[in-house]
């Protein structure tokens, strides 16, 4: 049966790939309300912003009335909640836009979606669910061995991660004390088109092509475990509407790579993609090509060095694996900014 379902931050990275997602695969009626901030993005939903199961609405979650009349007015069985900033580098630099957007427009959310699920009854109360989409950053940080699981210890160690475990701890309260219908879920790093280039691999990417340096922290063996986007979104799906309601559900790639083999193996790749730009160079090693831009950089303050997802509780309760390898992925992500970004031949 067709849904009605509200997405914050849909023009964002992962909203926008979820947004997709809901239209092209499934018959939901989808409403995306974001701020459109710098992240924000709409040409990612060029294909889909004509259907007329989609509608969009220029707003912010931190305002109470403009929350209350969208719920009255199109009455949603799910909220999926993914506004958010995101970024670590800028919370370091000003965090006040992180507790703003995270901690106080999730508040303002949980708050709004109580007074609108208090006045459903029947079936359309029982069918209701608020989906929190978090981060594994909120873990903080993991040493050489282990991974991340649902009832892993919240230990957060920069700005951005600490507005998202407070957001998840006013979600579960919600949940527990209002009895709000809420299920959360935690990814791993994310990549994909449409990607902000402030993030790692289109920042690569980009640099790379320019001929700039392509910064990497301190020695470059961080470790994070990197999932293809369009896989996350059909995952979030999963989580909304089969999930268990106050359960969390770890989202992960299962591709670990340290920072330094990312950086690398996007070179290779646009060593073989893009032959013709004039950065790019016949031979190996970091002396040649691409890789001959690489430059460690100072360490990133509070750098948490691995991250890793166990994801089998979402694999085995809700049969969900991701399709996609991290070479597959990768190759995807780096013809997708070479064919919309960049716009030069590949050979």
């Amino acid at each position: 049966m067709s849904k009605t379902i509200l997405v914050t931050g849909g023009a964002g990275f992962i909203g926008s790939a979820l947004v997709r997602y809901l239209i092209n695969e499934t018959d939901n009626v989808v409403i995306n309300l974001d701020k459109l901030t710098y992240a924000g993005n709409l040409l990612s939903l060029k294909s889909i912003e004509n259907s007329i199961r989609y509608h969009f609405i220029h707003g912010d979650i931190c305002d109470q009335i403009l929350l209350k009349r969208i719920l009255d007015e199109y009455q949603p069985d799910l909220i999926m909640h993914l506004a958010a900033e995101s970024h670590v580098d800028r919370s370091i630099d000003a965090p006040n836009e992180f507790i703003q957007t995270n901690i106080i427009g999730t508040y303002t959310l949980l708050e709004t979606a109580r007074g609108y699920y208090a006045k459903l009854t029947g079936n359309k109360r029982n069918q209701f669910r608020f989906h929190h989409v978090s981060t594994d950053e909120v873990y903080g940080d993991l040493g050489a061995t282990g991974l991340f699981t649902e009832q892993t210890r919240y230990a957060p160690s920069s700005p951005y991660s600490a507005s998202k475990a407070a957001s998840d701890h006013l979600v579960r309260a919600w949940g527990r004390t209002y009895q709000l219908p809420v299920v959360l879920s935690h990814s791993s790093n994310n990549y994909g088109p449409y990607q902000f280039p402030e993030k790692l691999i289109p920042l690569i990417i980009n640099n790379a092509l320019a001929g700039q340096i392509l910064p990497l922290y301190g020695n470059g063996q961080q470790i994070r475990d990197w999932l293809f986007v369009d896989d996350h979104a059909r995952a979030l799906y999963k989580v909304a509407t089969e999930g268990k309601v106050g359960e969390s559900y770890n989202i992960g790639g299962v591709n670990e790579k340290s920072n330094i083999d990312v950086v690398s193996a996007i070179c290779e790749l646009l060593e073989e993609l893009a032959p013709t730009n004039p950065n790019a160079h016949q031979g190996k090693g970091e002396g040649f090509g691409f890789k001959r831009l690489i430059t460690y950089v100072t360490d990133r303050p509070g750098h948490d060095v691995r991250y890793a997802i166990d994801a089998n509780k979402i694999a085995t309760e809700l049969e969900w694996k991701p399709l996609e390898t991290f070479e597959s992925g990768l190759r995807k992500t780096v013809i997708w900014y070479l064919d919309n970004l960049i716009n030069k031949p590949r050979a």
